[in-house]
C-alpha cells in the first residue's frame, strides 16, 4: 500500500497532488468571493486580485491533475532493474 523508503518518488506524487489540490480550491474559493466583493465597491483592486485567485487556482489544479497523471504512469510502469 505504500512505498519503500528506497523509491519516495511515488508517494511524493501523491503528496504534491493532494498539496496542489488544497490550494486550488482554496484559491477558487477566495477568488470568487473577492470577485463579488469587487463587484460591489467599483473601481477597487479586489477584480483583479479575484482573477489572479482564480488563475492560480486554475493552474493549482492543472499541476495536480500532471501529478496524478504521472503517478498514475509510475504505478503502470514495470520497474526498471
Amino acid at each position: 500500500m505504500f512505498s519503500s523508503a528506497k523509491d519516495p518518488a511515488k508517494s511524493n506524487w501523491r503528496a504534491n497532488a493532494m498539496v496542489a489540490r488544497f490550494v486550488g480550491i482554496v484559491a477558487i474559493a477566495l477568488g470568487f468571493v473577492a470577485g463579488m466583493y469587487g463587484l460591489e465597491d467599483q473601481g477597487s483592486h479586489w477584480l483583479r486580485t479575484a482573477l489572479g485567485l482564480l488563475v492560480t487556482g486554475m493552474l493549482a489544479q492543472g499541476y495536480a491533475l500532471y501529478c496524478s497523471i504521472k503517478r498514475m504512469q509510475e504505478l503502470q510502469d514495470p520497474p526498471k532493474s
